[in-house]
């Protein structure tokens, strides 16, 4: 077991480039067809000669998956279908040694309706008073106590042979936990310094807005302040409990924070709570030129009054790659399908994923990069059979659900099931090896060389704040601290002029014949 290291000034996490694995589509090391950490620690070299920093896993732990592992039966176990806690303990440690950290997520929300507090409570123990059971309304209580909605579509409550109602904003297998019960809070600090002192760096918080409920369960009433359960005040105690664990040992916390208040996202971002959080505007903006540049600029004006770092991602577990978004026509992005219009030209998405690369690793802040994003993967479609997302189900079939960004990845091209190892838990799309790291590595025009290059060179754009440039509509420019290179991304229908520069130092796709950068494509330059 690692020791806990004293807190430090190391602020490593300020412009780090964090690569997320969701470890049951990474690699499999034993040939079931299920990702796991021998696979992860198979593919370590693979991660170090990328150039990440850190490693940010989905949760690992025991649980019955019928939400991708956030139903959690058990935090201080790893689920053995990925392997043991050994194991865990020993990734933890060999990917230090290559120089790359590594960030749990928790789930505080909710846990498995298997987790042993939830199973006593169903037991009738005193455990019931670290949920949410209410009688039910209606005559005979057959209506459930309010009427709030589940994120996965139905109502937020399910009734007990016994007549009661539990509450889950998600799916039924995962019960809300209550938040003003002193147990529930210290159980969570304890996990928060059991895995610090397995040596994690840092914490990513699911649903990091939604743990507190107004102990009432009124009604939802559209546009009431305080919202019953979003974003509540008594939110930020939990959250400077957890800092001042995370200070004992030198750890980091990022928060999956959906809120569309500007003022009330930077709370969580004080100097006592929260040391980041996702930035969800830049992710779900449409491939335009003015709509980014107002994203990234709110984006740092957000953050810059309480000195915390921005951070960027282009994909996630739960969104449509990067690929297939951008390949969409520009009508917006849809939440119930997580894409942006329809259909896709893979040709398109990809030029404009590769620009979007470079953009992204040229902000300020930190950068977190989705596995096989440096892969140029599209989405994937599943068929109805196949699909394990409980959205899908909950949905009455409405929602594609979040299985086609989650496809195993592809290894190896000439290897059976594109080198990922046995037969994949979600089925690999005909011409998937095509897409293989092992193809990939080989050629200097791909999108794994682009991202490799791209977070070597990253440092050369200097640190510090973020300066525009006049450009022409559709263009962006700016520098970074002194001015020593320029990031230019053209989103217009026509070649942009290059700046005054003295070198080039990579691009998105090549120029035109006279110089000029072309439409959906990016270039750093040494000024």
């Amino acid at each position: 077991m690692g020791q806990p290291t004293p807190a430090q000034s190391d602020d490593w996490w300020r412009s780090a480039v964090i690569y997320q694995v969701y470890v049951r589509s990474f690699a499999d090391g034993d040939g079931d067809g299920t990702g796991d950490l021998a696979g992860v620690r198979a593919k370590l070299p693979y991660l170090a000669e990328l150039g990440v920093n850190a490693l940010w896993f989905n949760p690992w732990y025991l649980s019955p998956m019928k939400d991708g592992g956030y139903d959690v039966a058990d935090y201080r176990a790893i689920d053995p279908a990925f392997g043991t806690l050994a194991e865990a303990e020993k990734l933890i440690a060999e990917a230090r040694g290559l120089g790359i950290r590594t960030i749990v997520d928790i789930v505080p929300n909710h846990v498995s309706d298997q987790h042993p507090w939830f199973r006593a409570a169903l037991a009738g123990g005193p455990e019931r008073e670290l949920f949410h059971f209410r009688p039910g309304r209606g005559e005979s209580g057959e209506l459930p106590p309010n009427d709030w909605r589940s994120e996965f579509g139905g109502p937020a409550w399910t009734r007990l042979p016994g007549g009661d109602w539990y509450l889950h904003l998600f799916a039924p297998e995962q019960p809300d936990l209550n938040w003003a019960h002193p147990a529930v809070r210290q159980e969570h600090e304890d996990i928060l310094r059991f895995w610090f002192e397995r040596g994690v760096a840092g914490v990513r918080i699911d649903s990091a807005a939604l743990l507190v409920k107004d102990p009432r369960l009124p009604d939802f009433v559209a546009g009431r302040d305080p919202h019953p359960y979003v974003d509540r005040d008594e939110l930020h105690d939990v959250y400077r409990a957890w800092r001042a664990v995370a200070d004992e040992y030198g750890g980091v916390f990022v928060g999956e924070v959906w809120l569309p208040d500007t003022e009330r996202f930077a709370r969580y971002l004080r100097p006592d709570e929260l040391h980041t959080a996702f930035n969800f505007s830049f992710m779900t903006c449409p491939w335009d030129a003015a709509r980014l540049r107002v994203s990234i600029e709110d984006t740092l004006a957000e953050h810059a009054p309480i000195g915390a770092p921005a951070t960027w991602v282009l994909c996630n577990h739960d969104v449509t790659r990067t690929v297939t978004r951008y390949g969409r026509a520009d009508t917006g992005f849809d939440f119930a399908t997580k894409a942006f219009g329809t259909p896709t030209d893979l040709a398109l998405g990809t030029r404009r994923a590769r620009a979007a690369a470079l953009l992204s690793l040229a902000l300020p802040g930190a950068v977190y990069v989705y596995q096989g994003e440096e892969l140029g993967l599209p989405e994937a479609d599943i068929p109805l059979d196949r699909i394990e997302d409980p959205m899908h189900a909950r949905s009455g079939g409405t929602d594609p659900g979040r299985d086609g960004c989650r496809v195993p990845l592809p290894w190896t091209a000439d290897a059976p099931h594109a080198g990922f190892g046995g037969e994949p838990w979600l089925p690999q799309p005909v011409g998937w090896a095509s897409y293989a790291a092992d193809r990939q590595a080989r050629d200097p025009g791909s999108m794994l060389a682009l991202y490799r290059e791209a977070i070597r060179l990253r440092p050369a754009l200097g640190d510090g704040p973020l300066t525009w440039l006049p450009t022409p509509d559709g263009v962006l420019g700016f520098t970074r601290a002194d001015g020593a290179a320029i990031c230019l991304v053209n989103l217009a229908d026509t070649p942009a002029d290059l700046p005054a520069h003295t070198a080039l130092l990579l691009g998105s796709g090549p120029l035109t014949d006279d110089g000029r950068l072309p439409k959906d494509t990016a270039v750093w330059l040494r000024a």
